[in-house]
């Protein structure tokens, strides 16, 4: 009997149904498996992969005559994804949307929820939002879920739909007129036409030249204590402004005769505040100073911070905060643990009396985000370095140094600034400055400080002797230094970046992407860290000033933002600033399609056509630059495009050229390709190898190195060497 019952009790359970589950939907598998971890049984998690929706590829998508309705369709690659979603939601008792907490995500859960048809009476869905992937946030946010915030939801919508038309409507105007294969973008525009004019800027500068006259002193007493001093005036306090060579040796004369007194002497104590953490733009600027990380990189490497790493047996953790916001706000209890955490390490003296705030960082913030900082601040970059690769490690220890040096005590330095009054022939002439500052207190910059833009000068500081009012100097020699006024510099990512967001353009989702934009649209190049236009570039934007000139003026583009934000806030209506936007863009069309000339961009090389002799022309087709003879139509001979270098393929002996992959990336290989297969990401040099005579290759910033036995040169030595022989 007992086995008879046994036996009965087993057959009921297998035939009950599999117990529904909750399901929640987010946007990677990286972060499917913090949530999984975090939420434990009772809950199913799958990833859509990004976006599963979106307009149309090669149609316009957009029905302008209806109120601009998009027609959006299932992203091709997705509906397999798709389709595990919606069959897995009929295995569910309710359904979370968990995708981030932007518009970007906003729209991915609404655009998931009309995709797989998640929208029914029988099963609840919901919408749960947290800006960190913690324990306490995640579980706080599934007891207090709410609905699809549409408000969001149409600002994302009419930022797609306004970069469409955009893309759409210009960009066959641009293969008519220019070369077949162009696109522009709303934002992306702007962004080339700035980096264009700091390029005219820098071209169309004229240089001035101006002294500067410093003079070494030393008290009559002690005459081996000297330093130097700058002449910054006339005796009426009036700026000296020296512009050449015989103003110069005028001055230098009577300084020559002049008797140098102490006229003044100031004491201050310099109070220097920390910076404020991080939001999305100033952790690009900083990582590009202190990592040489690009926009992208950084922006992935925090992607994969943020959605959670697995930290031994703890599992995936999420390690910093939402990485995408523009908020300098820091919750409450993080404050506390950080003023705990300084308290503990540092001691009571490196803790301000209260909790450091900061005024969000600009006038064109979303939504009320917090900054990017440690989920956990005693969670110290050197207890899970073992658990991160070193990129990770690295932006994590600089959002964790940064997060925790504004909760600091501000440094302290003892400045003292002196004053000197130089009297030619028996009357005051000339004042002279010198200035030295001594570190008190360190403070904040034990932990941390923050990097300058190139260019961004500090003032000499000296080292000053014991001085007083009415002290008698002895002039002891003259310096003076000609000068020359420098151009603006060429952008760099971290410049750009800090100028778009100065002037309201773009925001923390898409600043990574427009540089990535307007490179891989071969419109602007990088050289050495620089931002150069390409001439094509030029091109473009020349026309979209001309003929379009309200698109690309960047107090329209700001505007255009704020209409944006205003949607967010459920201010704006959607529909209408597209119509605003839409109406005058239409017939700035009519009149350029009539009015633009076309653009000559046939470029003849020394190459010569196999079959008629006549020069070969550079041309772009769909996939790249290619030659064609300049006899087209009658002659339609094609070869294919390359740039030799110079040097010969360390194989072959034939030519190596420089070459572009699938992923627009520069890299070297042989012109008898397929026949030869040798190729390398590094520039080749002509000089051989002092070593073995193989290739040497340009593998560091003025350095060379052998392919074949990895021996290492500076390139001055090379040259060097080269000259001797």
């Amino acid at each position: 009997m007992p086995r008879k019952k046994q036996t009965i009790r087993s057959k009921t359970k297998s035939n009950k149904e599999p117990r529904k589950q909750n399901l929640v939907i987010v946007e990677s598998p990286a972060k499917a498996r913090t949530l999984n971890r975090i939420l434990g049984r009772g809950y199913t998690v799958k990833a859509s992969l990004g976006h599963v929706r979106d307009l149309p590829r090669k149609t316009l998508g957009v029905d302008i005559k209806r109120d601009f309705a998009p027609k959006y369709v299932t992203v091709p690659e997705k509906k397999k994804v798709v389709a595990q979603i919606k069959e897995a939601a009929t295995r569910a008792s309710s359904i979370f949307l968990a995708t981030d907490p932007d518009r970007e995500g906003e729209a991915i859960s609404w655009h998931l929820i009309e995709a797989a048809k998640l929208n029914k009476d029988d099963i609840p869905n919901h919408r749960v939002v947290f800006h960190e992937i913690t324990e306490e946030a995640v579980k706080e946010a599934f007891k207090n879920p709410r609905g699809a915030d549409i408000n969001l939801v149409n600002a994302q919508q009419a930022r797609r739909i306004l970069d469409r038309l955009v893309g759409y409507k210009l960009s066959p105007l641009l293969w008519k007129k220019v070369q077949r294969g162009l696109s522009a973008g709303r934002v992306q525009s702007v962004a080339v036409k700035m980096i264009v004019e700091r390029e005219r800027e820098i071209q169309g500068f004229t240089p001035q030249e101006y002294w500067n006259i410093e003079v070494e002193l030393a008290p009559v007493e002690n005459q081996e204590a000297s330093f130097r001093a700058r002449l910054i005036a006339s005796a009426d306090g009036s700026k000296l402004d020296i512009h050449n060579k015989e103003e110069t040796e005028k001055i230098v004369a009577d300084l020559e005769d002049a008797e140098y007194t102490v006229a003044s002497i100031q004491n201050k104590r310099i109070v220097r505040q920390p910076a404020p953490p991080f939001i999305t733009s100033t952790l690009q600027q900083e990582a590009w100073r202190k990592l040489h990380s690009t926009a992208r990189h950084t922006m992935a490497i925090a992607q994969q911070l943020y959605e959670g790493l697995p930290l031994g047996k703890k599992g995936s953790v999420g390690l910093i905060t939402y990485m995408r916001t523009d908020s300098t706000h820091i919750a409450t209890s993080a404050i506390a643990e950080v003023r705990d955490f300084i308290q503990e390490k540092y001691g009571k003296e490196y803790l301000p009396p209260k909790a450091r705030t900061f005024a969000r960082k600009t006038k064109w913030a979303q939504e009320a985000h917090e900054a990017i900082r440690p989920t956990k601040i005693y969670r110290a970059p050197e207890q899970i370095k073992q658990f991160l690769n070193r990129d990770q490690l690295k932006l994590y220890e600089l959002i964790w140094k940064r997060m925790l040096a504004s909760q600091t005590a501000a440094a302290l330095y003892d400045t003292t600034i002196v004053e000197i009054s130089a009297r030619v022939a028996g009357k005051d002439s000339y004042q002279l400055k010198a200035t030295s500052s001594k570190l008190r207190f360190p403070g904040f910059i034990i932990i941390y400080s923050e990097s300058k833009d190139e260019g961004g000068q500090e003032e000499q500081l000296v080292a000053l002797p014991q001085l007083h009012i009415g002290d008698k100097l002895v002039g002891r020699e003259i310096f003076p230094e000609q000068h020359f006024t420098q151009p603006p510099l060429r952008y760099n990512e971290a410049t750009l970046i800090k100028a778009l967001e100065e002037k309201g353009i773009g925001r923390p989702s898409t600043y990574a992407p427009i540089l990535s934009t307007i490179q891989g649209r071969e419109y602007v190049h990088k050289i050495e860290g620089k931002f150069h236009p390409e001439e094509l570039g030029t091109i473009v934007v020349d026309i979209l000033n001309e003929h379009f000139s309200t698109i690309v003026d960047y107090g329209f583009t700001a505007r255009m933002e704020g209409q944006l934000d205003g949607i967010a806030q459920g201010k704006n209506d959607w529909v209408a600033v597209l119509r605003d936007f839409y109406t005058p863009f239409e017939d700035m069309l009519e009149k350029a399609s009539s009015n633009i000339n076309k653009v000559d961009m046939t470029k003849l090389t020394e190459e010569t056509c196999p079959k008629c002799g006549r020069p070969m022309a550079i041309k772009v087709g769909r996939f790249g630059k290619f030659l064609a003879c300049s006899g087209y139509p009658e002659c339609r001979t094609t070869m294919p495009y390359m740039i030799k270098i110079g040097v010969r393929c360390p194989q072959c002996g034939s030519e190596l050229i420089e070459r572009v992959n699938k992923k627009k990336k520069i890299f070297y290989g042989c012109s008898n390709f397929p026949e030869c297969q040798f190729a390398t990401s590094y520039k080749p040099i002509p000089q051989p190898c002092p070593e073995c005579g193989k290739l040497l290759v340009l593998y560091r910033k003025d350095w060379g190195k052998c392919l074949a036995c990895g021996y290492k040169i500076k390139l001055s030595e090379l040259e060097k060497q080269e000259v001797t022989s």
